[in-house]
């Protein structure tokens, strides 16, 4: 039996008196990739900062790559899960040259010091192919464009071959032609053979590109549906989820959200 990627069950987080979490249970299985879509305060933050070990649990059980929370040394394995995430975008140093960004990855370190290995700039370099970026080497982190910062981050997470790649709302400042790039490169990434899982949070359904088999919908700490992608991805759903009437289409491929004019008394609770 091959064990799953992640699996969570009733994962309760509290502080203060203020339930945070309430019992979510969640499986990521070889294969899948997942889009977790909620609105603001969801509770999908804290959901990840407890994966990644970030954040004690009150409550339940995570088992990630086989290993149990708690039972495991969580720091060694967050090397085995990429991270794509604004707050790392932040914290990159204007002159580091991408091919450096790209092998601080192996270490886990912000503003690398030192010089990588000539292994290191090799295996970069591979990475730099993969992610379409090879020529942006050199490049520092100053002048490249949101949407190559964004290879660059995904590359750096490659850099200690994660079997788990979270991609933390990484469309966001991205113009829509920066945008549509970047998803379409997703779509490749997916379907090589060697693709980690994938887990992309978002606010948007129009970011979900084919390549997500799996849809974790959540709201005020529960989870509202949990499974396959077309199962839980509907008008009824959505609506329930950002608890207001919705409209949701799908055409070639693409999902798109509209909000009819109700008044008030209409709206979904």
């Amino acid at each position: 039996m091959i064990p799953p990627i992640l699996e969570v069950q009733s994962l309760r987080i509290q502080r203060d008196g203020t339930p945070i979490l309430k019992d979510v249970s969640w499986r990521v299985e070889p294969g899948q990739n997942w889009v977790v879509l909620g609105p603001n305060g969801c509770g999908k933050t804290s959901l990840l900062a407890a994966l990644t070990g970030y954040l004690m649990p009150t409550a339940g059980e995570i088992d990630l790559l086989g290993q149990r929370f708690g039972q495991a040394d969580w720091r060694e394995l967050r090397t085995r899960i990429g991270i794509v995430s604004s707050s790392i975008r932040q914290l990159m140093a204007d002159s580091e040259p991408a091919l450096e960004s790209v092998a601080s990855g192996k270490y886990a370190m912000i503003d690398f010091w030192g010089r990588p290995t000539r292994a290191d700039r090799k295996r970069a370099l591979e990475i730099l192919a993969r992610i379409e970026c090879s020529h942006l080497a050199e490049r520092p982190w100053a002048v490249l464009s949101q949407g190559e910062r964004q290879r660059i981050l995904i590359g750096r997470a490659l850099m200690s071959d994660p079997r788990l790649l979270i991609l933390d709302e990484p469309c966001a400042g991205l113009d829509p032609v920066a945008r549509e790039h970047f998803l379409q490169f997703l779509r490749r990434l997916a379907a090589t053979s060697d693709a980690p899982a994938l887990i992309l949070v978002t606010h948007h359904v129009e970011e979900i590109v084919d390549c997500f088999t799996h849809a974790l919908l959540m709201r005020a700490g529960s989870i509202v549906a949990s499974g396959p992608a077309n199962r839980c991805l509907t008008t009824r759903l959505l609506s329930q989820t950002l608890g207001e009437t919705v409209r949701l289409t799908k055409r070639e491929g693409r999902y798109a959200l509209t909000v009819p004019d109700v008044g008030p008394s209409q709206r979904v609770v």
